[in-house]
Formats: C-alpha cells, structure tokens, sequence
C-alpha cells in the first residue's frame, strides 16, 4: 500500500513472472553474473521484484536507503564497482511527492562504472533522463517475456553487499551469499516469528537496512506473504499502522520501540477504532526496548494477549543473534534464547562467561547467514569482530542473562559508560527518564571526567505542549539519582526536538556524543533526520 492510499496485490505466479520479466530486462541491457547492481527505490513491490531479478540473473544486490543523499549512494556504488541503478522519479512522504531521480543522477555522474539506470514512475514526476542510460522501468521491463532462466550460482557465490555505517571512515559493506542470507532469515522469520505458510507478515522497515531483504527471502522461502508499505507510519494521522492491520489482516508486525513511543502520547483510541484481531505477534529489532513503551504495547495494544517478539542481530549476522518466540516465557525488553544455531554467550573483560552482570554478546562458532566479510577491506573485518578473543566474534553490544536464563541487550558496547569504575549501559538511565509522563525518547552519553573517568549527560525529548524549564530538568535529575545512585547524578541535561536516528530507529548515540564534545560525528548519511545533530551542536 502508498501513502496516497493505492493498493497492488501480487500471487506467487504473478511474482514469478515479474521477476522474469526484469531478469530479461537487464540481460538484455548486458547484466548478468556478477555484476553488482543498486537499488534506490521507495517500498513497492517493484523493489522486491528488482532485488528478486537481480538474484536470478547472479548478480550482486546492493541495496540503499531511500532517504540517502547523493553522496551515500556515490561510496557505496563506486566501492562496488555498481554497473546499474534501479531508481524512482520519487516517493510519498506525509502527503507530498519528494523527488529521487535528481539525487540518483547527481550520484551517477560520480559513478564511472555505471552505465545502466532503470526509473519507476512512482509519483509521475517530471524528471530528467539520460539518453542511452536511463531506461524507464514500463519500457525496459514491462515487454519483456514472463519465462526466464535462472543463472546457477554456487551456495557461496556473492547476493548481496549490504553497507552498514562504521563508527569512523567509509562504510562497511557486509558480504553475504546465495545460500547464507535467505536460508538465515527464512530459519529466524520462522521460529521466532512463527511465521507459517499463508500468514501476513509487515516489517516497518526500508530495503536499504537488512531487514527489508530479510523480509523479502524469509516470507518467500517460508509460503507466507510480505506487506509492503511506502510511507509514513502515522501519516494522515496517528491510526495509519493500525488501519493497515486491520486492511490487510496482517499476522506478524515488526515495529521499533521508537515508533511504539512516538504513538504512546496519542493515546488508545487511534488503535481501539481498528479490528486488529488478525495479529498473532508483535515483532521489534534495532534498539533495546525501555520498560514502559513495553508495556504499553503488550497491554494496550496487545491487550495481554499477543507476545512482543525482541530481535537483536545485525546485517553481517543476516538476522539474528538472538530472539523470543511464542513459546517461552518473556519478560519486559527481554529476549527468550539465542536464536537456533547461534552459540552465543555473555563475556566478561577477561574473556569468561557471566551472569547476572553486564558484558560483552559474543558467538562461539560459525553460523548459517555468517557475512563473508567487508567487500574488498578484510583487514577492517578481522580487526572489527575477531581481534579482542581468538576464534570468537565480539559483536559490539553490551549483554547480560538473568538468573531465569532471559536474555537483554543493553545498547552498544561502543555507547559504553563508565563512572567511579562502574559500567552501564546508557538504556539503563534513558529508561529512568522514559518512565517520567513528560518524556517520549532519551539518550544517554558518558563525556570525560577528571576524576569519575566520565559523568552522564543526558538528553530528553518532551511530549508536544510540555515547557522546558528548570524544574522539569531538576525532577528529572532527582529521578536518575534515586534510580542509579548519587555517584550517576548526570551533568546537565539537554532537552531536545529529536534524536537522530537512521531510518530502522536506531540512535545514534556516538553521533550525539560527537555533537555535544564538538567533534567530528563521522559517517551521518545513514541519519533520517540529520538536523537534530546540528541542534545538539547548536544546543550546546
């Protein structure tokens, strides 16, 4: 479904066919095996049919965020080799058309090996294009026969190149295989989303992030149907994602607890005036829940009944590392077990398992999905999860296991802070403040210290019509000593419009400890809103 409220609806056959018909589209422009190929599209289903083309004809996926600049696409296509863009003239977001074709010329004109652009009319657009490059998506596409050979690729054959942001330098492209990423994200989709054949399953997600072609392989490979949206979740206004549940029966939805806060303060009613009696789960990945938001959904949305399934892996993991589903037991912002076949465990700083404390999330042994490494930067790979322990990735998240064998992710181990020796995660104080009526999202970061080694400093985002004022930054304050200690009281904290985050909600807290240090934040082109780091500059 578009924001502007079309419908398109495709069976199994019909797919088949379409993917057929793009596959000829691009051999008969010279694409074929090996050839690494772009996707800077908004969610339609011709986004799937293209990253479905691809793969058939052996080529190599590279897909983009559809928010990205020029400059995003232009890193990741030339560290490719990309010989072809599939492209849109625009997208829909909260009810205008936003232009793409512009900035997917702008990225080809710094792009010396490609030579192929393939444009959707989306919005009707008037757009540029190049002759003997461009082709129109209706042209190139739509005359094609609907029968096509599928080119025979090994299980170790290069998919896809999924570029993720570094903390520092270019990104990262994680490579992944014929056999690895599908088999991965089909295997999870099922035994933690119980995901059967002929369910309806939505991710609130884009195909730049690895949780769109997760969605793609996992619902195909499993006979169950994907929902795509392209739009805004609350956009004409807050009841949009539940209308569509109710539209669409939808079974299984992933949502971000991000999204889940930014609906709190809209109250029941959006949800309470839509059947949602088709949903069988909810699903969330890319950040650590707070308590609250939590529960809000489990209770009020959920009504008690329907389990939270947490997710927490990666891109070069092809999905999870581990995962609830519907039957073990959960708690609150918990997660059930690792996720099968993942030999994970909780580290300490000497390299020994813990419980009941906070330390490192490893993986023990090799995996189904496991990337195959950074494309063309081996050296950044082995240095980024194989350096700190032999034979043991180390994947950058803070983890711990209750004595009830639940597991929880605490946040980056890079987000770590550490105050008079004792470590935390930064979802441990901003969950204080979430808890607070007035606070909808807050950010945690550990600056330098003299003598504490680094001091809290917080930052909060206010529901609509509450006043920043002094008291309100005092009880907040007052709350976080009484919750973690007077030794964690915070420096300041700073009361913000937005935190800035990438498009799958996750916050980018180095980016806001940059900000606030005046220092260089780093890679920011994978930000849906980049305004609110230069408001934290600003701010401070």
């Amino acid at each position: 479904e578009g924001e502007e409220g079309n419908t398109k609806t495709l069976t199994f056959e019909q797919l088949h066919k379409e993917v057929n018909k793009a596959a000829n589209g691009l051999r008969s422009i010279g694409l074929g095996k090996g050839d690494a190929i772009g996707i800077f599209m908004p969610m339609t289903p011709e986004i799937a049919i293209a990253l479905l083309a691809i793969a058939k004809i052996g080529g190599i996926i590279l897909p983009l965020f559809s928010g990205y600049g020029a400059g995003a696409i232009v890193s990741r296509m030339n560290d490719a080799g990309a010989k072809a863009l599939f492209a849109s003239d625009g997208a829909y977001r909260r009810g205008r058309a936003v232009e793409m074709k512009s900035i997917a010329d702008e990225a080809a004109a710094q792009i010396p090996t490609l030579k192929h652009m393939i444009v959707l009319k989306r919005t009707g657009q008037d757009v540029r294009m190049t002759s003997g490059r461009d082709h129109w998506w209706g042209d190139l596409v739509d005359p094609q026969p609907d029968s096509a050979e599928t080119e025979v690729t090994s299980a170790e054959d290069p998919l896809m190149i999924i570029y993720t942001s570094g903390t520092t330098g270019k990104p990262k492209g994680a490579l992944h295989t014929h056999c690895g990423f599908p088999v991965k994200a089909a295997q999870d989709m099922a035994f933690g989303t119980d995901v059967h054949m002929g369910d309806v399953i939505y991710w609130m997600t884009d195909m730049g992030w690895m949780m769109g072609p997760w969605l793609v392989f996992g619902s195909l490979l499993l006979g169950a149907t994907m929902f795509l949206y392209d739009g805004a979740p609350d956009f004409p206004g807050p009841d949009r994602l539940w209308s569509l549940v109710a539209r669409h029966k939808i079974n299984q939805m992933g949502v971000s607890p991000t999204l889940i806060r930014s609906l709190i303060p809209h109250g029941e009613e959006p949800f309470r005036r839509h059947d949602l009696s088709s949903l069988k789960c909810f699903a969330s990945t890319g950040e650590p829940w707070n308590p609250d938001p939590w529960m809000w959904l489990f209770e009020k949305v959920g009504r008690g009944k329907l389990p939270i399934i947490n997710y927490s892996g990666g891109t070069e993991i092809s999905g999870g590392i581990v995962m609830g589903n519907p039957l073990m037991p959960l708690k609150p912002c918990a997660f059930s077990a690792p996720c099968p076949g993942m030999a994970a465990d909780v580290l300490d700083e000497n390299g020994e398992p813990i419980r009941n404390a906070v330390g490192e999330l490893v993986i023990k042994a090799p995996w189904i999905g496991m990337t195959r490494g950074f494309w063309k930067d081996r050296p950044r790979y082995l240095d980024t999860y194989w350096s700190r322990w032999e034979n043991i990735w180390v994947h950058g998240d803070f983890a711990a296991v209750d004595n009830d064998g639940l597991w929880y992710i605490l946040g980056r181990s890079d987000d770590t802070i550490k105050i008079a020796g004792k470590r935390l995660g930064p979802a441990e104080v901003e969950s204080i403040l979430v808890a607070h009526e007035s606070v909808v999202e807050a950010a945690a970061i550990g600056v330098p210290h003299d003598v504490k080694g680094s001091e809290l400093v917080l930052f909060a985002v206010l529901r609509p019509g509450v006043e920043r004022n002094e008291a309100l930054r005092r009880e907040l304050s007052d709350m976080v000593v009484a919750g973690m200690g007077k030794p964690l009281a915070p420096k300041s904290i700073l009361f913000v419009s937005d935190l800035p985050k990438t498009r799958n909600a996750k916050v980018m807290r180095r980016m806001i400890r940059a900000a606030y240090l005046g220092l260089d934040p780093g890679d920011a082109s994978s930000l849906v809103n980049p305004e609110a780091v230069e408001e934290i500059k600003k701010g401070n």
